[in-house]
Parts: structure tokens; sequence; C-alpha cells
């Protein structure tokens, strides 16, 4: 991310279906670092939990599979879910996981890159805008 938020920000990582504590691939580590990412070689996998769910204010996914699972199992944060591309783009499209077989990592991971950048002004506002929503109306945003 070239631009960085004012104030402090917490950014995690979890999985609908990850299996805990597995390593990033290296050459996943290596695109990360070409971007710009650093320190992503001391992430593990984790799952989604109930505890991050209620602790964020914007819950981004890059499948609709990932997001109509979390809105299922996570109902009162339906409305903080979004995928990146909605997000960042305006239209809803899948972003595959760059460790599917026959998929590019490379161009997965620019693919990110650019919403991320492209949208960073949204991402802003929206986290802004559902945090305020969440203080007003804590137990229901």
């Amino acid at each position: 991310m070239r631009n960085r938020p004012p104030g402090k920000w917490v950014v995690e990582s979890a999985g609908t279906w990850a299996k805990e504590g597995l390593s990033p691939q290296s050459f996943i580590v290596k695109i990360a670092k070409d971007l710009g990412l650093q320190g992503l070689e001391k992430h593990r996998s984790q799952q989604v939990t109930r505890k991050m769910m209620d602790q964020f204010d914007l819950i981004i996914v890059m499948e609709t599979g990932h997001k109509e699972a979390l809105r299922s199992e996570f109902q009162r944060a339906q409305k903080r879910i979004f995928l990146l591309s909605e997000i960042a783009d305006g239209v809803s499209y899948d972003i595959s996981d760059p460790t599917t077989p026959d998929i590019d990592p490379i161009k997965i991971a620019y693919q990110i890159d650019e919403l991320i950048n492209k949208g960073f002004k949204r991402i802003i506002q929206a986290s802004e805008y559902l945090q305020q929503s969440r203080k007003a109306s804590p137990g229901k945003v």
C-alpha cells in the first residue's frame, strides 16, 4: 500500500476454511516483498473466529463464497463484509486464491495490489463510516 491511512490500523488475515499455523509459501513471500509488503514470512494461517469478526470494523474477502459463508455464520457482521472488488472497484467479482493450481500467483498479487491502491480512499471511507456506525449503535453493525 503506497498511502497510509491516518491513525492506528490493525489488519489481519484469516481464512474461512484455513488450516491453522501454516507459513506462507516462499514464492508468495517474495511476491509480497516485491510489492513492498514486509513481514509476511512471520504470518501464520488462521481461521476466522467470532472474536475477529466482532473486533474489526471492515471485513474484506476475495470470493463470493467467503462472503456468503461469513455472513451466514456471523450474522451480526453482515453489513461489514465486502468483496475487495466490490469496495475497491464498485463491481462484484471473485479474486482467485493465489495458491490455487493453474492460477498465476503473480497476476493475482498484482491484481490485489492494484485494487487496494485504486480503491484506497473508498476502503478508508467505508472503514471510518462503519467504525462511527458501530460506536453510535454498539452490537448492531
